[in-house]
């Protein structure tokens, strides 16, 4: 479907707008649109967002893009990441606090920089101690506990890339990744509360460990105290390993481009992609983004992102954004229901937190809780709040600006992904005016575009393909070991190499209003969005038919009021086998098993056989229109037409006898 052929049904009033509070105009880090001219001439703007690095050698050219679509940002120049998020501020700032932390059952920890600094020198030493030298992966498998950004850390400060794969996921997406990054070492923890239950994250590293051959240690630590086999000679806890090392470790001189992490992604394949992020532009643009979007004054302000390390926001605004920025920061280990539904509220009064940042979906859970929540707590330290991960409808934009940020904090929505590393498009708190759904404009430095089929961009008041159409510090370098994907991926579709013009498409659709203000769609491919998470439609299909009763399954995703996405599946069942509940609840713990409950299918609907084209391709485009209840339309080019109206009664009984989806 062209993105064109989408509607924004919740823009209601594109006239509502909100100017800038007095309040933060008068104060803020950005306070005039003379900043989107400054960086008319972009590399120049970028050269002097690096200035806040800490540099070993200076870099000798801002950007050689003479073999594009690969980039390489501030050549020559040398320095370790951690030099800027952690050693520049033990001087001036060391008694600073880094981290809030507090874990589910409501323990808590307060981390200086000062100790967090000796933290991360006393792991990296114990990983080179187990053999971690410069290059070496390292794959990751935490819950949200302190130790998680100093494994992040620690790896950067030895220059070797770390991969980390979010605790939800299963052990076998764990091993696909571990396999794809030939890792040397993971850590991991025996466990992690979620909900009041622990996750036995161990257990299912040790399965996913059946699977791979590269990994040479385990580093263990000691969270939930639940019962784990340890391997003799493989696993060690961390806390035994780590408390004898000494607090203090020169860092590994890094090129601008070495690798400084992998984080895969859902692609439109089943296998998920490695993308690359390299130190210095990446390093760049989150801290500058930080900076800029969140207009983080960072002596006085308590910045809350909600999101686990496990994704690219975690990266970018947990962990390398803040401390390069010298911030204060809180981490959550848990869900936001427990043991109340105040717990998020309960933390931003306690802490005092002035800046949050979260996601959509779970705006709109909180607005299905009621107000009575956030109504028990004083929220009044909170000036900026921030959403991520998808779109955000303006009813959740309203109640998020009205409820919990008193009717007059600034909402600044932001749209980028894993492969932009960094924020592209968003408001900047102090200068612009703001419309509900709506991410607004490009950031400085950043050149975007709506475009149609045929790459040529659309009329304002239009919808097309929103693409990037020059280079920009934090983009992704590549995937793993992929050139060629790569370029097939993000490149091929709108660029024209004979000409030197490089597109990058981002896989989104987005509409320009007729003020130029960017509203984004959401996916115009395979890949669904659902609670922000990124999953491949090919992905969970492939889970699917790995069931030994599934012959045929196609996967689509569907509106949901909460998770943006809803994921639907419809499935053609091998021999005499009968479809029922009990086979939809085995199926569904099948794709649980096979990539993580985050993939469980809310639907699941049996059909002898799937609408397919004379050719043999299955028409998705009719099953989200079943699954939607919308009208067919023209089904003349199907090769069963017949087949149509059967999935749609099934899928009508299917609605009114299933018992709802858990989470």
């Amino acid at each position: 479907m062209s993105p064109s052929d989408h509607t924004i049904e919740a823009l209601f009033d594109e006239a509502r707008t909100f100017a800038p509070p007095d309040s933060v105009r008068a104060n803020a880090i950005v306070s005039s649109e003379a900043i989107y001219d400054e960086a008319a001439d972009f590399e120049a703007f970028w050269a002097k967002q690096a200035e806040s690095l800490v540099w070993r050698e200076p870099y000798d050219q801002v950007l050689d893009w003479s073999k594009a679509p690969f980039a390489r940002w501030f050549v020559g120049g040398r320095l370790n990441v951690t030099e800027s998020c952690l050693d520049q501020h033990l001087a001036e700032r060391g008694d600073r606090v880094a981290y809030y932390w507090e874990g589910e059952p409501g323990d808590r920890k307060v981390i200086t920089y000062r100790e967090l600094y000796a933290e991360v020198c006393k792991l990296a030493n114990a990983l080179a101690e187990v053999g971690v030298e410069k290059g070496d992966r390292i794959a990751i498998y935490m819950g949200m506990v302190p130790e998680l950004p100093v494994a992040l850390l620690a790896c950067a400060r030895l220059g070797a890339p770390h991969s980390v794969v979010f605790g939800g996921f299963s052990a076998d997406a764990l091993a696909d990744r571990i396999n794809d990054a030939q890792a040397k070492v993971l850590i991991t923890c025996d466990g992690a509360w979620r909900a009041g239950q622990v996750v036995p994250l161990k257990q299912m590293a040790d399965e996913a460990l059946e699977q791979t051959t590269s990994i040479s240690s385990v580093l263990v630590v000691r969270r939930t105290e639940n019962e784990v086999d340890m391997k003799p000679g493989r696993d060690i806890w961390y806390h035994e390993i780590v408390s004898r090392q000494p607090g203090g470790r020169p860092a590994t001189e890094c090129d601008s481009e070495d690798l400084l992490y992998l984080l895969y992604t859902s692609g439109t394949t089943a296998k998920p992609k490695g993308i690359v992020h390299t130190c210095a532009g990446y390093l760049t643009a989150v801290t500058a983004t930080m900076r800029m979007v969140f207009d983080l004054h960072e002596a006085q302000d308590i910045f809350w992102c909600t999101a686990d390390v496990g994704w690219v926001t975690g990266h970018s605004y947990v962990v390398y954004g803040p401390l390069a920025n010298g911030a204060t920061s809180v981490l959550y280990e848990g869900a936001p229901q427990y043991p109340d539904k105040d717990r998020f509220w309960d933390i931003v009064e306690r802490y005092k937190v002035t800046v949050l940042y979260t996601a959509p979906t779970s705006i709109r859970t909180f607005m299905k809780w009621g107000d009575e929540y956030p109504g028990r707590h004083d929220l009044s330290s909170l000036r900026i709040l921030g959403t991520v991960g998808e779109p955000i409808n303006p009813e959740a934009w309203m109640w998020y600006r009205d409820v919990i940020g008193g009717g007059v904090t600034p909402v600044v929505d932001t749209w980028w992904q894993t492969e932009t590393g960094a924020h592209i498009i968003a408001p900047l708190p102090g200068v612009t005016t703001t419309k509900p759904g709506s991410a607004t404009f490009p950031l400085p430095g950043i050149a975007a575009d709506v475009v149609d089929d045929e790459g040529r961009s659309v009329p304002l008041g239009q919808g097309g393909y929103l693409v990037l159409t020059r280079p920009w510090p934090s983009m992704l370098r590549g995937i793993y070991g992929d050139d060629n994907r790569f370029i097939e991926t993000y490149w091929r579709r709108f660029s024209r190499p004979e000409e030197g013009k490089w597109v990058y498409f981002a896989g989104d659709g987005a509409k320009r209003d007729h003020d130029g203000y960017y509203w984004l769609l959401g996916r115009v491919d395979d890949v669904m969005n659902v609670s922000g998470h990124r999953i491949s439609t090919l992905e969970v299909e492939s889970a699917l038919v790995d069931h030994p009763a599934v012959a045929e399954a196609a996967v689509i995703g569907r509106n949901d009021a909460t998770t943006g996405q809803a994921i639907a599946a419809f499935v053609t069942l091998r021999g005499t086998r009968e479809g029922d509940q009990a086979l939809i609840t085995e199926l569904r713990d099948h794709v649980a098993n096979k990539i993580g409950k985050i993939a469980r299918p809310v639907s699941i609907v049996f059909t002898e056989e799937l609408p397919k084209t004379r050719s043999g391709k299955i028409m998705r485009r009719l099953l989200r229109d079943i699954s939607e209840e919308r009208h067919l339309g023209d089904i003349t080019t199907l090769a069963n037409s017949a087949v149509v109206e059967e999935i749609a009664e099934r899928a009508r009984v299917q609605r009114k006898s299933a018992a709802p989806a858990d989470a």
